[in-house]
């Protein structure tokens, strides 16, 4: 039976990659994908691309991730976004700038389709309700798609010419099922924002299949003095002790 850990919106959170991946060794993973976001808000892009990059199978781009290597404007992010993005470039080295250039917007891993938006728009659109998650069910022809970009761990499934929003509790399998489908987001490890400040990812059991939503506990402290340390605005380091 193939599992797939997937993880998404690191956001340069070293303290807490390092949590989830060693959850991950005990979840005894087969593969191990990314949905992009890298980068963005934390101070450490480069030793979390380190870390990830010779682990994962394949890896989508985010849009904070296009924009710290000038692959789109950043005017429509925040204040505060737009300062650390402007941070991260100046702090990205060359291997890790042409890592993340390089990331494809949309890819596939054992049948599901992987984006960090949307089916749609998979690089920038936010998922947050059923009616934007049947525009991409209309759109596309997948069976389970997997996102982030929201930051907020959710299920939308289509049920006939309907889309739910499914219920999802942490540590237990949720099964899939065949006449069904889905769009599933596995929140985010370095900034979760559903006011659970535990990183969040996601375990993908093919042969089931079920997915199993985790929350892992992580040194927050150790990095919001990084982020003191490298004069990043005040408010995306005291947003991690609140989950949102």
């Amino acid at each position: 039976m193939t599992r797939i850990g997937i993880l998404s919106d690191v956001h340069a959170n070293l303290e807490a990659l390092d949590s989830v991946l060693a959850d991950i060794e005990q979840q005894r993973c087969d593969l191990l994908v990314c949905l992009g976001d890298f980068v963005g808000y934390g101070p450490d892009p480069i030793e979390c691309v380190a870390r990830l990059r010779g682990r994962l199978r394949t890896a989508v781009a985010g849009n904070h991730d296009r924009a710290a290597v000038g692959g789109r404007p950043i005017d429509d992010f925040n204040l505060f976004a737009q300062e650390a993005i402007v941070w991260t470039q100046a702090h990205l080295d060359a291997a890790t700038r042409d890592y993340l250039s390089g990331l494809p917007e949309r890819d596939e891993v054992e049948g599901a389709l992987l984006v960090h938006g949307s089916p749609l728009r998979p690089v920038d659109e936010y998922i947050g309700d059923a009616k934007t998650a049947r525009a991409s069910f209309v759109a596309h022809p997948f069976r389970i798609a997997f996102v982030g970009h929201t930051h907020v761990p959710a299920m939308f499934e289509e049920v006939g010419h309907r889309v739910r929003l499914a219920e999802w509790l942490p540590g237990i399998p949720k099964p899939l099922r065949s006449d069904h489908r889905y769009i599933i987001n596995v929140g985010s490890v370095g900034q979760p924002r559903d006011s659970n400040r535990d990183a969040a990812y996601v375990t993908f059991d093919v042969a089931e299949p079920s997915v199993t939503l985790h929350r892992v506990p992580y040194d927050i402290l150790a990095t919001q003095r990084k982020m003191e340390a490298a004069m990043l605005p005040v408010p995306l380091r005291e947003r991690l002790a609140l989950g949102r």
